[in-house]
Parts: structure tokens; C-alpha cells; sequence
């Protein structure tokens, strides 16, 4: 059995759900060809046994125990050998063709969403893009688990159809055409049931974004008493899938019901003409037997012709909201990489505020407005480049535009104020890139002053983060997304506000280790802590956009000109936020040079 994920799952058309379909059956042929073998093979000798046994009664009667009845013993035994273990392997291939498929399809999904940026839930609620892995990526593995026992299904069909028409015209007639009649008063309830389901399936992603929305946020809903209202909004919703639940149901019902009943009233109308032709002599009695129960067991090819129908309806609807995941574009698509990347160590300039990083130093950004400084450092790390269209910013005169995307990856790092940690072992989700030792985690744990959180967490480095890393206090989720950081270990680095969520002591150790294990390479802080910029080689004021002045923080806290005295508003406002939280703080005192 092959491993999965697989190494690369490929990229399906987005023209068509049904094209969709046909481009991963090919992808997985081989697997595929061997489940309709291994499904033919079952079906088929299940079709044989009743002409077997109608053989054998028939030698029975007439020759009475003797060489011919036990041939034809030994005849369905070696049948029944190959129905068993046809049944078998058909059901571990079906098995695996699901798992390709299913698995393909939800790897394809979270390779997209994790690439595509913010584009992917402005274009698509969080909820369509969670049940596209949840939910149709398992729908389209049902269409190829069936496929090998729809096909056999059919061949067995055929089989049967030849052999009662050789037997008996008239009852093969009535099987072979009645089948067909049946199949297709089944098929006229398949597009409105095909409707129903398209609409509960919207409606079911819209109550999944919903729940996510409001789990997410419970607490600041809380906070300003809005639970009532959304719960309200999550009910009504609620209250809507459940009501195009019951549509689905109500057609749903009808086709089951039609399923049982019309092959039952075929079996019926089958008997009755088979008892008559047997009474007068056109059949013999192993003929009526075998007859009786090809029209049973034919109820069994029509299920599967059924299921198969209601299998694939739901895989194209959700083969459809796969491809529309797909389809998002991302926000920074590939573009073929330059002829001579820029050399490490070249100077990452933004055109747009003036901002140039030189090689090798710890710089800080300070502005007034928190917002501006941030746009700046996400445009540093090419995260939209439509928005950023106007806005270029280049490494060594190269447009990140025109690099390869997994080059700037790799080369320009930026850990944004809103920590994301995922749940999982703490050491594998500090070591994003999969190459540091335990020493390595150990001290990048040091580094960002995040010990207590070893301590926190059971097991340590080989404890379980839960989802979000809830666990922890929103200081140590900052502290250990910056030891994230620190341990890709990037030519560029770019921390916005590494240090908001943490008090005045850790913040100076922070800061003071922060800057000397990134000293000679090139490392820009947002922040307006003078905690942080004492430790920093430049500090850039931004106003309105633009760079308007650097220097040190001594030296632009000594200054006489406008521009310092706006950097000094800047830093004193915050230090003038902190000393209303911690009146008591002389570290803070102490660093700014008595500016408080």
C-alpha cells in the first residue's frame, strides 16, 4: 500500500467537476484497474452460482447421486473459492482507491489553503474550506471505493441477461428489460434529489463558518454580552440545515423505498411466469430455480447501480466545491526566478516608505501609528502582491516580485504581531523547518525567555501544544512564536511588536538577547518600546508612510530637531501607557535616560 501524503498530489482541472474526476482516476488507474478486476471476478461468480445450482438440481433428478452431481459440486466450490477470495482483495482495493482519492483531494486543499494567503477566506467562508477536507474530499473517495463493484455489477448483469435468454426468451426478456425500466424510474428522483443536496451542503458550510466564527471569538463576545445574539444567529442556521436535511430525507425515503419495492415486484412477476412455464413443461425445475434466483440476486447489481448514482451526484457537488478552493488565486503566485538571485547580504529596500535594511544590523521602526509600521513589514515579506503592486520592495535591486517565491520564503521571515501556534509536540512546532537539535530549541527557548513554558507543558519539548496553544497565557504564545522565529534562523528577520503581551522585566531580557544573537545579521523590530530600541544599532521614525528620520535611540533622545522631538512623542507615549500599568518599573526608568 502506497504511503501517503503523497509527494505530490498534482493539480486537477477546475473546468468541470466531472473532468475532475476522471483526471484522479487516471492518477490512481492502477489501483483502480485492480478493484474492477477484483469486483468482476466476486460478481461474476456470484451471477454463476444460481446457474450452477439449477445445473446440479437438474443432474441431480434426472441421474440421481453420481459423478455428474458431484462435478458439479466440485464447479461451486472452486466458484465459491474464487467469490471469497475475490471479495476479499476487491474490498482492500476499494479501500485503498478510497484513501487515494480522499486523501488527495484534502492534501490538494490544505496545500492551497496554506499557500494561498487571506485571499482564500475573502473569497470562500471558513467553514467551506474546512468541509471541503471534512466532508468532500471523503464524498469523492466514496465514488471510487464503488467503482470497482459498479462495474462488476454491470458485467454480472450481462452475464445473467445471456444466460436466462438462452434458457427462456420470455422470462429473459422480462429480466433484462425490467431491470432497466426500474433503473430508470430511480433515476428520475435523482436531480431533485441532486438539488436538495446541493443546497443542504451550502447551507451545512454556512453553519460551520458560523460555529468556527463564534467559537473564535466567545471571548470577546463575552466581553461586550453579544453571546445571546449569535447563539440566536447559530440556531436559526442550525434550524435551516435541518430543515434541508428533511428535504434531502423526504426524496431520500421515496428512492430507498422504490429500491426494496420495484426489484421485489420484478422477483414477484418472475416467479409467477416461471411457475406457469414450468408446469408446461418449457422449463425444467433447475431452470425455475436458477430463474428465481437471478431475479433476487438482480436486485443486488440494481442496489449497486443505485448507490453508484447516489455516490457520484454527491461527488460532483462536491468535487465542484473542491475545485472552487482550488480555483482561489493566491496572493503571491510563483513567478520563475530571476537568473542570478541577489547575493546573502544584500540590502532589502522598501521604495514606497524609503525603508532600506542594511546588511547586518538590528534596526527598529517606530511610528504612531501601529497599523503603518505593520503594512510596511508585511510588504517586507511579499504576503499580497496585487496590493503590493504599487508599493515594490526589492533585495539586492531585485524586486521580491520577480524572485521565486520559495526564495523569499526561505531568505525574509516575518513574525507578525498576532501569534498563530498550531497544536502538536512543542518541538516539532518551534522547528518550522525541521533541522534544529535539542540544544538548538533549548536555546531559542532561552533566548525568548519562554523556560516557564517547558515547565507548563507536560513532557516539555515532547509535550502536547493543545490547538491554538490555548494552554498558555497570551505572554508565553508571544514568547514561543518568537523561539519559532529566531530557530528558522532567515538572512532578514522581521518581529512586529515581539513583545507587547509580556511585562517590563521579561521585555529588557528579551531585548537584550534578542539583539545579541541576531547581531551581524539583518533583524527590523516594530516596536515603540524604549525597553527594545536601547538595544537596536538604528531606530527609523515613520510618519505618515515615509521614513522621516533614524538614528540611535541615545541619539535621537538627545536631539534637538523636529523630527527627534516627534520620535521622543512617539516612545513617550508608550512608555507613558506603561508607567499606568506598572507605576513601580526603574528598569524602564533607567533605560530611557530619565525621559519619563
Amino acid at each position: 500500500m502506497r504511503t501517503l501524503p503523497l509527494p505530490d498530489p498534482g493539480t486537477p482541472p477546475l473546468g468541470s467537476p466531472a473532468r475532475a474526476l476522471w483526471w484522479q482516476a487516471w492518477r490512481q488507474r492502477w489501483i483502480l484497474l485492480a478493484s474492477l478486476v477484483a469486483g468482476t471476478a466476486t460478481m461474476v461468480s456470484q451471477a454463476l452460482t444460481p446457474l450452477f445450482i439449477g445445473r446440479a438440481l437438474d443432474d441431480g433428478l434426472t441421474h440421481g447421486f453420481g459423478s455428474q452431481l458431484l462435478g458439479w459440486c466440485a464447479i461451486m466450490l472452486v466458484n465459491g473459492a474464487v467469490m471469497v477470495v475475490g471479495g476479499a482483495f476487491s474490498h482492500r482495493f476499494d479501500v485503498q482507491n478510497w484513501l487515494r482519492a480522499s486523501f488527495s483531494f484534502s492534501q490538494r486543499v490544505g496545500y492551497k489553503a496554506s499557500r494561498t494567503g487571506h485571499r482564500i477566506t475573502q473569497k470562500l467562508p471558513t467553514g467551506e474550506v474546512v468541509s471541503a477536507v471534512a466532508n468532500d474530499a471523503l464524498r469523492i473517495g466514496d465514488v471510487f471505493a464503488m467503482a470497482g463493484r459498479f462495474v462488476g455489477g454491470v458485467l454480472a448483469y450481462v452475464t445473467v441477461a445471456v444466460v436466462m435468454c438462452t434458457q427462456s426468451l420470455k422470462l429473459g426478456l422480462v429480466v433484462v428489460v425490467g431491470l432497466p425500466v426500474v433503473a430508470g424510474i430511480m433515476a428520475l428522483l435523482v436531480k431533485p434529489l441532486q438539488s436538495r443536496q446541493a443546497t443542504q451542503r451550502e447551507a451545512q458550510g454556512h453553519l460551520t463558518a458560523l460555529g468556527a466564527d463564534t467559537v473564535s471569538g466567545l471571548r470577546i463576545l463575552r466581553g461586550i454580552g453579544g453571546e445571546e445574539v449569535f447563539t440566536g444567529r447559530y440556531a436559526e442556521q442550525s434550524q435551516k440545515v435541518r430543515r434541508e436535511g428533511v428535504r434531502v430525507a423526504t426524496v431520500q425515503s421515496v428512492f430507498d423505498g422504490l429500491q426494496v419495492l420495484l426489484p421485489g415486484l420484478l422477483v414477484a412477476l418472475v416467479l409467477w411466469l416461471g411457475a406457469h412455464a414450468a408446469v408446461a413443461g418449457e422449463i425444467t425445475p433447475g431452470e425455475l430455480v436458477t430463474f428465481y434466483a437471478y431475479a433476487a440476486f438482480l436486485s443486488w447489481p440494481l442496489q449497486l447501480a443505485t448507490q453508484m448514482l447516489q455516490m457520484t451526484t454527491r461527488g460532483l457537488i462536491s468535487a465542484g466545491k473542491v475545485q472552487a478552493v482550488l480555483g482561489t488565486q493566491s496572493a503571491t503566485e510563483s513567478a520563475d526566478a530571476v537568473t542570478h538571485a541577489p547575493e546573502p547580504g544584500s540590502e532589502l529596500v522598501d521604495e514606497a516608505s524609503g525603508l532600506r535594511l542594511e546588511p547586518g544590523r538590528v534596526v527598529g521602526l517606530v511610528s504612531a501609528d501601529p497599523d503603518a509600521a505593520a503594512r510596511v513589514a508585511t510588504r517586507l515579506g511579499r504576503f499580497d502582491d496585487e496590493d503590493e503592486a504599487d508599493t515594490p520592495v526589492r533585495l539586492g535591486g531585485v524586486r521580491l516580485t520577480d524572485l521565486d517565491k520559495d526564495e523569499v520564503r526561505h531568505r525574509i521571515v516575518v513574525s507578525e504581531a498576532t501569534t498563530h501556534l498550531f497544536s502538536g509536540v512543542l518541538g516539532e512546532e518551534l522547528d518550522a523547518r525541521g533541522r534544529a537539535t535539542e540544544e538548538d530549541l533549548l536555546a531559542a527557548m532561552m533566548v525568548a525567555d519562554a523556560q516557564d513554558v517547558l515547565d507548563s507543558v507536560p513532557g516539555g519539548l515532547t509535550g502536547e501544544l493543545p490547538e491554538k496553544g490555548r494552554s498558555l497565557s497570551g505572554g508565553q504564545r508571544q514568547r514561543v512564536a518568537l523561539a519559532r522565529a529566531l530557530l528558522t534562523d532567515p538572512e532578514v528577520l522581521v518581529l512586529v511588536e515581539p513583545t507587547s503581551a509580556v511585562d517590563a522585566h521579561t521585555e529588557a531580557r528579551i531585548a537584550e538577547r534578542v539583539a545579541e544573537v541576531r547581531r551581524g545579521r539583518t533583524t527590523l523590530v516594530v516596536t515603540a518600546s524604549p525597553l527594545v530600541l536601547d538595544h537596536v544599532d538604528e531606530v527609523v521614525l515613520l510618519e505618515d508612510g515615509l521614513v522621516t528620520t533614524h538614528g540611535t535611540h541615545a541619539d535621537l533622545l538627545g536631539r534637538g530637531d523636529a523630527a527627534a522631538a516627534r520620535y521622543r512623542a512617539v516612545v513617550g507615549r508608550g512608555m507613558a501607557d506603561d508607567s499606568s500599568q506598572e507605576p513601580e518599573d526603574p528598569a524602564r526608568l533607567q533605560t530611557t535616560g530619565g525621559t519619563r
